[in-house]
Formats: C-alpha cells, structure tokens, sequence
C-alpha cells in the first residue's frame, strides 16, 4: 500500500488564516448557543496551532 503524496500550494499560516475566518463567519450565523461555542472551540484550536506554528518556524 502506497501513501498517496501532494505538495501544499499554500503555507500552513495562510490555510490556518483561512479556515480562521470562514469559522469566525459561521459563528455569526449559528443559530443556537451549543453550535456556536462547538465553533468557538475550534477557532481558539485554530490560533493556537497558529501561534505555535509561528513559534516553531521563527527559530
């Protein structure tokens, strides 16, 4: 069984950025408060593997 490889066409940094704000816009629309923290939990998931992503590529 063989691994099926790709290269990333974007950085890690721009694809965190933009999953970021397309949960940011669901959040605004979530209907109800258990859905929306869901969201929110994912979104502090999402800046926290961008700080450390950033911390890990600045040394």
């Amino acid at each position: 069984m063989q691994r099926r490889r790709f290269k990333q066409t974007t950085s890690l940094q721009e694809r965190i950025g933009k999953f970021s704000e397309k949960v940011r816009r669901q959040v605004e629309t979530a209907p109800d408060a258990k859905e929306k923290e869901t969201l929110l939990k994912r979104l502090r998931c999402a800046d926290t593997a961008a700080m450390l992503e950033k911390q890990l590529s600045s040394k």
